[in-house]
């Protein structure tokens, strides 16, 4: 299951991370994200115990997403050691995210 990710708690969660982390930025309203959405989920479930995968509602968290120039969802964002490492904009398939999760591990 993917972490729920605020601008309260990213420095915690994303941060400070002991592993690399993936954040989906998306919002409610967005058709492309609801796409996505399952794909995320399902990295979730199958890096469970190496990478840590949240979740960020732009529109509930502005802080965070104005922070990293978030203009158009879904954006991915892969962290690794506090660090942004790569990104993906737009929807694309479980392989192309799942190839960029294995390179940070």
């Amino acid at each position: 299951m993917a972490v729920i990710l605020t601008d309260e708690n990213f420095e915690e969660i994303v941060l400070k991370a002991g592993k690399p982390v993936l954040v989906d930025f998306w919002a409610e309203w967005c058709g492309p994200c609801r796409v996505i959405g399952p794909i995320v989920t399902e990295i979730a479930e199958d890096y469970h115990d190496r990478v840590i995968v949240g979740k960020l509602d732009v529109d509930a968290n502005p802080g965070v997403s104005f922070k990293y120039g978030i203009r158009n969802i879904p954006t991915i964002l892969f962290f690794k050691n506090g660090q942004v490492a790569d990104k993906q904009v737009g929807v694309v398939p479980k392989g192309s995210l799942v190839n960029k999760v294995e390179a940070l591990l």
